[in-house]
């Protein structure tokens, strides 16, 4: 695992601006889809939503987001969200996963989340 800086809390899973200015975000999640057997074979899928959000607001602040719709037949897969954001110094940006699906969703490790200062 590579850090640096002051802004990433590795705790809470935020990265505050240390000033305002635009910074390019990127998440990159590796993600086990489990499913029962019984749904397995009628091969359904469903859909996950990945947000990058600013101060957890996601349907009030602006935020980058892709969903991806989940088939059934491979347990493993990545998902990708990748932008700009304008954060005025001490503001956060956090990751969401919203899981549409029956079956529960687990982040592997290798994932990441990375917030670089492109200029004020």
């Amino acid at each position: 695992m590579f850090h640096r800086g002051l802004g990433l809390n590795l705790t809470s899973g935020q990265y505050t601006a240390p000033i305002a200015g635009y910074y390019t975000f990127t998440t990159t999640l590796h993600v086990v889809h489990r499913e029962p057997p019984k749904k397995r074979q009628g091969c359904r899928g469903t859909r996950l939503r990945v947000l990058i959000c600013v101060q957890s607001r996601c349907q009030h602040n602006r935020n980058l987001e892709t969903s991806s719709r989940l088939e059934s037949r491979g347990d493993l897969f990545t998902i990708s969200v990748t932008g700009v954001l304008y954060l005025q110094a001490g503001q956060y940006a956090s990751v969401f996963v919203e899981n549409a699906a029956d079956s529960p969703l687990t982040v592997r490790r290798g994932s990441d989340f990375s917030a670089v200062l492109l200029g004020v």
